[in-house]
C-alpha cells in the first residue's frame, strides 16, 4: 500500500491556497499594534523585575520570564520577516531587527536561511537541514562524543542544544554568505553589530548592578530559555512518528512538505498567546503571508479539503514523551523511525508505514 502523502491531489501550493478563504488574509493594524505593545510590555516588565530585584530566586524567576518574552518577540519578528504583518518592508525590517535583539539573533541572516531554505524545501532533508534526523548508518559512523551530543539534542530536556549549536552559532554568529553584493554584506554586518552592541550593553549594565549573577540573569538565562523554547517548537512543527523526512527530491513536492510534513498542535490558550498561534503550523507553511492571528481560521479551510493528510493532536506530557522517545533515527529508504536500541544495523521500529 502506498503512503498517504503520495495521493495528495494538490501538486502545487497554489492549489491548496485556493481553498483558503479571503478572511485569512485580512490584516489589522489594530491587532498587530496591540500585540506588539503587549509583547514589549511583557519583556519590559520582566527586564525591570531582573534589574530591580536583588533576591537571587526572584531574579531567576523574572529571568525565566524574560526568556519566554524573548521567544514571543522572536515569533512576531518571524512573521514580520515573512511579510505577514506589515506592508512596508522597512517597517518589517525595523520591527524584526529590534524584536530579535533579546534573543541575540541577526534578523537578516535568520531571514536568509529560514525563508529560502526551510520554507522552500520543508522536510526535504538534503536541503532543509533543520532537525534532520540521522540515519542508522550516519549515527554509527559518529565518534562517541558526537553520538552523545546527538542523543542530548534528540531528548525532551536537551533539545535546546539544537538551535544553539546548529543554528545560532554557525548561522547567526559565524556565517556570512559569500555570493552577495558589497552593499548587502555591509547591511548584514550592521545587523550583526546591533546584536553585539545589545549583548555588550546588557552585560555592562548587568555586571554593574549584580556582578556575575546579574549577567547570568539578565543575559545568559533568558538566552538559554529562548533556545529551548524555539528548539522545542520547531521540533514539534515537523517531527512526529507518522511524519516522513526525504533525502530524494523525486519523492517530495511542496504540497507534501506543507501539508503532510507539518503539525497542528492544540494547546492551552495561554501557550497560544505567548507563541502567537505558531503551533497551528500547517497554514503557515501553505502560505507565509497569513498573519498569525488568522492561522486558526485558515486551518479550518484547509482541514475541510485535506483532513486525510494533516497531523493534528493535543499537547500534553504523554504525547511529548512518545514523540521524543520514538523519533531518534530515520531510515530514508523505508521511511521508518527507529530508537537508539540498535543491534548491528537494526533497531526497534516505532512507526512503520506499510
Amino acid at each position: 500500500m502506498t503512503d498517504p502523502y503520495q495521493n495528495i491531489e494538490a501538486k502545487t501550493l497554489r492549489a491548496v491556497r485556493e481553498k483558503i478563504g479571503p478572511i485569512a488574509y485580512q490584516r489589522s493594524r489594530l491587532i498587530i499594534g496591540a500585540w506588539c505593545v503587549l509583547d514589549i510590555l511583557f519583556f519590559s516588565l520582566s527586564l525591570l523585575g531582573v534589574i530591580l530585584t536583588h533576591q537571587p530566586l526572584l531574579k531567576i524567576f523574572f529571568s525565566l520570564l524574560m526568556g519566554i518574552a524573548s521567544s514571543s518577540l522572536f515569533v512576531l519578528a518571524h512573521d514580520a520577516a515573512h511579510g505577514a504583518l506589515f506592508r512596508k518592508n522597512w517597517l518589517a525590517e525595523l520591527i524584526g531587527t529590534i524584536f530579535m535583539l533579546p534573543a541575540l539573533n541577526v534578523y537578516r541572516l535568520w531571514c536568509f536561511g529560514h525563508n529560502r531554505i526551510h520554507h522552500g524545501f520543508t522536510s526535504l532533508s538534503s536541503v532543509d537541514w533543520i532537525w534532520r534526523p540521522l540515519s542508522i548508518e550516519e549515527y554509527q559512523s559518529l565518534s562517541r562524543i558526537k553520538k552523545t551530543m546527538y542523543r542530548v539534542e534528540r531528548s525532551l530536556y536537551g533539545c535546546g542544544f539544537h538551535y544553539l549549536a546548529k543554528v545560532w552559532l554557525p548561522k547567526m554568529i559565524l556565517f556570512m554568505p559569500g555570493k552577495l553584493a558589497k552593499r548587502e554584506k555591509i547591511k548584514l554586518w550592521i545587523s550583526k553589530f546591533w546584536v553585539f552592541a545589545y549583548a555588550l550593553f546588557m552585560t555592562i549594565i548587568a555586571y554593574h548592578l549584580d556582578g556575575l549573577l546579574g549577567i547570568f540573569t539578565l543575559l545568559v538565562l533568558p538566552f538559554i530559555v529562548f533556545n529551548y523554547v524555539i528548539s522545542l517548537i520547531v521540533y514539534l512543527h515537523h517531527t512526529h512518528p507518522e511524519i516522513p523526512f526525504f533525502d530524494a527530491k523525486t519523492e517530495w513536492n511542496h504540497s507534501i512538505g506543507a501539508l503532510y510534513c507539518t503539525t497542528v498542535i492544540h494547546s492551552h490558550w495561554l501557550i497560544d498567546c505567548l507563541t502567537h498561534n505558531i503551533l497551528t503550523h500547517t497554514p503557515h507553511h501553505v502560505d507565509i503571508r497569513i498573519p498569525f492571528y488568522r492561522l486558526k481560521v485558515a486551518f479550518k479551510s484547509i482541514k475541510m479539503h485535506y483532513s486525510n493528510y494533516l497531523h493534528e493532536y493535543g499537547l500534553n506530557s504523554k504525547v511529548l514523551r512518545h514523540i521524543f522517545r520514538s523519533c531518534k533515527l530515520y531510515d530514508y529508504e523505508t521511511h521508518t523511525w527507529h530508537t537508539f536500541k540498535i543491534k548491528g544495523i537494526d533497531s526497534k521500529i516505532m512507526s512503520k508505514k506499510t
